[in-house]
């Protein structure tokens, strides 16, 4: 879940209908939504939605990074929530079956591809936060083919069986010579890894990437002990934080 501050946020509401879910990792599930009144969600690649949740007489707000990929899915609403022991809104999340309502509204956020000059985009994300980059694919596999960029995927999770999506970013990677995936382990590497795979936490690939300051960019989401060490790391070895974007995750409860 994106922690961020509704206070100035005046976007209308829609009711959002469940049609399918489904476990991608032993701890996230995805649901897709359609919007009820049958219109599309306008959104850019790399935005959230902030649903409603009623709980106790109380009605609480959630934020999820929007996981569908233009194009492909126009109508879906995708996003991927997390199981977290005892939080109140996952549970409902959890216990959705399809052709429930949740009302919702958005799209909101910043974290988007921007019209950047050519150069090499980190895409660093731990957990559910690599579900907005999910949905960037196609704007990156334009930018590779027609602008000299290249475009680095990495994504730490605790082991393999927790790699959501990792099957779409190998294979988009092994399809384009200018987008390379790489997964890092925090707790525990399969008995034969592949090249793409990792040990440890996502932000400890940083000093060993060749980094440029003046032509890189990085993208961080997710986890906010990741982002704010990553963050550290890159002021010390110069970035400017323009060529620093970020989107902090928080466990709901």
């Amino acid at each position: 879940m994106i922690g961020m501050a509704f206070a100035r946020m005046a976007q209308k509401q829609f009711q959002l209908l469940l049609q399918s879910a489904r476990m991608i990792t032993p701890r996230v599930r995805e649901l897709t939504f359609v919007r009820e009144d049958q219109s599309p969600l306008d959104y850019t690649p790399g935005q959230f939605i902030t649903i409603f949740v009623d709980c106790a007489g109380e009605r609480l707000r959630r934020s999820y990074s929007i996981a569908s990929i233009p194009g492909r899915e126009p109508d879906a609403i995708r996003i991927a929530a997390t199981n977290v022991d005892g939080g109140r809104a996952t549970t409902r999340l959890f216990r959705m079956e399809p052709g429930e309502r949740m009302q919702a509204m958005g799209p909101f956020g910043r974290l988007v591809l921007r019209e950047d000059p050519p150069g090499r985009y980190l895409l660093v994300a731990t957990g559910t936060g690599v579900t907005p980059y999910r949905a960037m694919l196609p704007e990156i596999e334009r930018r590779i083919e027609l602008e000299d960029c290249s475009v680095e995927l990495l994504l730490g999770v605790r082991g393999p069986q927790d790699l959501l999506y990792g099957d779409e970013f190998a294979a988009f990677a092994n399809e384009r010579s200018g987008f390379t995936f790489r997964a890092c382990y925090s707790r525990e590497m399969p008995d034969q890894a592949s090249e793409f795979e990792h040990s440890g936490y996502v932000q400890g690939l940083l000093p060993n990437m060749d980094l440029n300051p003046e032509r890189d960019i990085v993208y961080l989401c997710g986890n906010p002990t990741m982002i704010d060490e990553a963050t550290a790391f890159l002021t010390e070895s110069g970035f400017p934080m323009r060529n620093v974007r970020r989107e902090k995750y928080v466990s709901s409860n």
